[in-house]
């Protein structure tokens, strides 16, 4: 018993290695379309850039963390029923997010910052970008939803859920520092 308790700790450093070194590397892609953003544009940004929509937009994401954290939290201890709830309120607001993003911005955005101007290069480049990471985390997370319902996380075993939810904060950080490089910078 003692040796599969190890191997199990050992697998799970393993994989949150892995997940650690991806997301570190990923982060240099959004690395340098941000600087490629202040290069091309310096800190100019235009005046009719929808600066509440995207409060709202950090606003849905920094909730999803919360919620997210209470899942991890949830199925850590065991409860499965909270893990559930809270997962599968992360996963709406990351859609929520995506709906936003896909029908409110972009169609917005694309009268005042078409993707042929340095501002519109780096704002479809990032938000298309970022977008893409939030339908996988979301498809992750759904993911890591469905083998909870089927009780296939345990106290001590639940690093798909635990490894979805960290990829869902690396999402979540990386969206930090897009929303004053796009709204707020200028």
């Amino acid at each position: 018993m003692t040796t599969a308790i190890a191997e199990l700790k050992y697998q799970i450093y393993n994989r949150r290695l892995g997940l650690w070194l991806f997301m570190l590397s990923d982060s240099m892609v959004f690395l340098a379309l941000l600087a490629a953003r202040y290069y091309m544009q310096g800190t100019h940004r235009p005046p009719e850039v929808n600066q509440p929509l995207g409060l709202v937009l950090t606003s849905i994401l920094l909730a999803s963390s919360f919620f997210a954290n209470r899942a991890d939290a949830s199925i850590a201890h065991g409860d499965r029923a909270a893990f559930l709830r809270h997962i599968g309120i992360t996963i709406v607001l990351g859609v929520a997010f995506l709906i936003l993003v896909v029908a409110v911005e972009w169609p917005e955005a694309l009268h005042f910052a078409p993707p042929s101007t340095g501002y519109g290069t780096a704002l479809f480049s990032l938000t298309g970008l970022h977008a893409t990471h939030v339908l996988s985390g979301v498809i992750v997370l759904l993911f890591a939803l469905l083998k909870g319902k089927r009780g296939g996380y345990t106290a001590e075993d639940h690093f798909g859920a635990e490894g979805s939810i960290i990829y869902w904060h690396f999402v979540d950080l990386v969206w930090v520092f897009i929303y004053p490089t796009l709204y707020l910078v200028g």
